[in-house]
């Protein structure tokens, strides 16, 4: 993928200076996801392991809401139609999208406002780093249309970064967390005023496209890695990632830069 000239037909794109930033732009439908996007947005996450220019993404929604979630005329209706094989292959579709985004070496910087539930939730919670306005309303609102709490891999991320049992009682009601208990309880790493959410994202994007960009990969690979490993095993792990990242130029253009009094300069190598 050449990340100038990626032109896709279902979400917005934009890329400048190592960060690209996509953007949900459906805001008269507050931003829900179809068919055809859940596997664009797939298809781009799993081609930006391969992509090296992007060092950074940011992922947001236009007109004040984040993503309303599955589209219910475009999907959850046509969903209520289908045998099991077909309903099958788009909940494979739609954890791979959740797989491609956690796989991929840039950091992703979801920046949230208004409306956040379902599948943009899930999406959110997916990212590296979320960024939420005040009037962020999130909801994991799968049990509210008779379907379980366990989509799109929430039963196995949500807890890890919000505990046992706020996950439990958000998965099992449907219920919004605000942005005040999303901010309190580590699921939004800040609040921003809604003016301000693009820019600071932007911003935080751009320093992390900066940094030495190798290292932010491997940082990315252990921390999804580590989840389900031994201390010890997790020990050797780091022990041999960090020696990986040690025989790196930017390991070595950060000591030189050190010894200079100067500020170093990360290439990504």
């Amino acid at each position: 993928m050449n990340p100038e000239s990626f032109s896709p037909a279902h979400f917005g794109w934009a890329f400048d200076d190592g960060v690209a930033t996509v953007t949900l732009n459906r805001p008269e439908r507050k931003n829900p996801l179809t068919f055809d996007s859940y596997a664009e947005l797939r298809d781009l996450f799993r081609d930006l392991v391969y992509t090296p220019e992007v060092k950074a993404v940011v992922i947001t929604g236009a007109g004040g809401n984040f993503s309303s979630g599955g589209d219910v005329h475009e999907i959850i209706g046509p969903l209520t139609k289908m045998g099991m094989p077909g309903l099958l292959d788009f909940t494979r579709m739609t954890g791979d999208l959740i797989k491609a985004i956690r796989a991929c070496p840039q950091p992703v910087i979801a920046a949230l406002d208004g409306v956040c539930v379902g599948a943009g939730a899930a999406v959110a919670m997916a990212s590296d780093i979320r960024f939420a306005t005040p009037e962020t309303k999130t909801a994991f609102l799968f049990s509210r249309v008779g379907l379980a709490g366990c989509d799109m891999g929430v039963s196995a991320m949500l807890p890890r970064i919000i505990g046992q049992g706020r996950a439990a009682e958000l998965l099992f009601t449907g219920r919004v967390m605000t942005a005040d208990e999303g901010f309190a309880w580590g699921f939004h790493n800040r609040l921003v005023a809604a003016d301000a959410l693009f820019g600071e994202a932007l911003a935080f994007a751009r320093a992390l496209a900066d940094g030495p960009t190798f290292a932010h990969g491997i940082t990315k690979t252990q921390l999804n890695t580590e989840w389900a490993v031994s201390l010890e095993t997790a020990i050797e792990m780091e022990a041999q990632a960090q020696a990986i990242c040690m025989a790196t130029n930017d390991f070595r253009r950060a000591f030189e830069a050190f010894a200079e009094k100067k500020t170093p300069v990360f290439e990504g190598d």
